[in-house]
């Protein structure tokens, strides 16, 4: 039985689901599986990217989903994709989104993001690297792509544009040039990483605030032992027990609660279907404060790579680099 969702509204009058699936980090094999059975029980939001490497998948399951008995129409799925650091250059973008929209077997996406605001060196090369396995930047201004992603718009390739992983600082520099302002910024966002600023920013400039990482990205490979759990936080536990929920629920059900789209990633059937059953609850005042009083600006999602046998930020010598700016 499909599940209610509740939406946010996009400033283009789109209706944006609250809980979408995420696809990032789903191994090939898996992720199809995944987005048929999210489709399945009720989720009308799936969220993509380029970079992932799994579109054509993803792609397979929503055809698939729309040819089964469910009933199920293009315009009943929201989905979003976004362009990767190499393409930035504006002769690159509109090239992006069609091998995306090839990929997805769709003729145009709800939401199309950048997804950093620094660029790499153009070309096939996701991750091009110099010599010494740093990566080979590109600096092509955040802004001019932006005014390309606009002509997508326009072009009726995407019926919204927007920001991944931008500050507000950065956010501000593109409402100070965009004749298409972005919709949605999407960040990581957790009670240890509570982005209670940022969020405010953007609602009060019109920009529905999408969460990632919402469990704390409990599989990323790159886990330490002294990494904080939040799945294991002991109020967490025992809001848990007492509203007879998952943990991961009640995470969910805090950003929920934020007015914050959440797209918790999974491929477990059970967890995916759990994941959206947020709605039939709600915390208390003093929980959702218990709750935020976790913050500790801690990242889970920072961009790394091994140079010299050393880990070091992929791109934090960026100038346009986000997390290094406070603002």
């Amino acid at each position: 039985m499909a599940t209610a969702v509740l939406f946010q509204t996009l400033r283009t009058g789109q209706k944006m689901p609250q809980i979408g699936l995420g696809t990032w980090n789903s191994a090939p094999g898996q992720v199809k599986d995944a987005v048929k059975s999210a489709l399945g029980v009720g989720y009308r939001h799936i969220d993509c990217a380029s970079v992932y490497g799994n579109e054509t998948e993803v792609g397979e399951a929503i055809k698939e989903s729309l040819c089964s008995d469910q009933g199920l129409k293009r315009e009943d799925i929201f989905v979003t994709s976004k362009l990767w650091n190499n393409k930035h250059d504006p002769k690159d973008v509109e090239g992006a989104l069609m091998n995306t929209l090839k990929d997805l077997s769709l003729e145009y996406l709800d939401l199309y993001l950048m997804h950093w605001p620094y660029a790499f060196k153009s070309g096939d090369n996701i991750f091009p690297q110099n010599p010494d396995g740093t990566i080979q930047y590109g600096y092509t201004d955040y802004k001019d792509t932006w005014k390309a992603m606009e002509k997508l718009v326009e072009k009726g390739l995407t019926k919204a544009i927007g920001l991944s992983n931008f500050n507000k600082r950065q956010i501000d520099d593109i409402l100070s040039v965009a004749s298409t302002k972005p919709a949605v910024l999407q960040v990581e966002c957790h009670p240890y990483l509570a982005q209670n600023e940022l969020i405010a920013h953007c609602h009060a400039h019109g920009l529905v605030v999408t969460g990632y990482s919402p469990l704390g990205s409990p599989d990323r490979s790159w886990r330490k032992p002294e990494d904080p759990v939040l799945l294991e936080e002991p109020s967490i536990l025992e809001m848990a027990k007492k509203y007879s929920k998952s943990e991961a629920q009640i995470l969910l059900r805090w950003q929920v609660q934020r007015n914050v789209v959440v797209i918790p990633k999974s491929v477990t059937p059970s967890r995916i279907l759990q994941n959206l059953q947020v709605f039939d609850f709600i915390l208390t005042e003093e929980e959702m404060k218990e709750i935020g009083a976790l913050n500790k600006n801690w990242r889970y999602i920072i961009p790394i790579i091994t140079v010299n046998g050393k880990s070091v930020p992929r791109d934090g010598g960026h100038p346009m680099y986000p997390f290094n700016d406070p603002y």
